[in-house]
């Protein structure tokens, strides 16, 4: 993320998985979630495709049998930190490692015609960005086999073959997750002194609930 000229923008490589309905289960298996921690879940994306062998948690992808076929194993797809895909994306479970495993790889945005409703609020949390764009829409950049974008947060606009542009729509409040980095906790804190003024109150006019403090 970046500024170009007066816009702050997204810009890079794309990686593109001409399928519907991929689920969390595909994005990262069920084997995987046993860790308890929020990071490094970059080498369990996209498990039973990327690899030939079975994986386990705690093996890297440096021990493994790479799918050379896999568009995540070529160049320069294997640095691609935009993902462009078709419509249901992210359905199925509401395992929040499907965005960790995405967000680790190095993906930023998501673009799809649809996304399960339970990801795509998980991806404003964690600093991936969700975009929704018609069918049609999908189906132009899939023609054009575009493998760079760049994504306007100002303007709310994906620009690629340097003329063809698309205009998307995300609420103010889920894109301020994104360009600040926050998440729900960090939203909650931008209301501390609201909060503490609250308590203050409650506990002038309701005292006998403190009363055991």
């Amino acid at each position: 993320m970046k500024i170009v000229g007066n816009e702050l923008q997204i810009k890079g490589t794309v990686a593109s998985i001409d399928r519907d309905n991929i689920d969390t289960d595909q994005i990262i298996p069920t084997e995987y979630l046993k860790s308890i921690k929020k990071f490094g879940f970059e080498d369990y994306l996209f498990d039973g495709w990327r690899y030939l062998d079975e994986g386990k948690l705690g093996i890297t992808k440096n021990q493994r049998v790479i799918n050379p076929d896999f568009i995540l194993n070529q160049e320069p797809f294997n640095k691609a930190n935009i993902l462009l895909t078709r419509d249901n994306f992210g359905c199925g479970s509401s395992r929040e490692h499907a965005v960790w495993a995405l967000r680790d790889f190095g993906f930023r945005v998501v673009i799809a015609s649809s996304f399960g409703d339970i990801f795509y609020n998980n991806c404003f949390k964690n600093g991936v960005l969700p975009i929704k764009l018609s069918k049609d829409q999908i189906d132009v950049m899939f023609s054009n086999k575009i493998s760079d974008i760049s994504v306007s947060l100002d303007s709310k606009k994906i620009k690629f073959n340097n003329s063809q542009e698309y205009s998307f729509d995300v609420e103010d409040n889920l894109l301020e997750r994104i360009v600040l980095g926050l998440d729900d906790v960090d939203m909650t804190l931008k209301y501390s002194d609201d909060i503490k003024l609250f308590e203050k109150i409650r506990r002038n006019n309701k005292p006998w609930i403190y009363a055991d403090e």
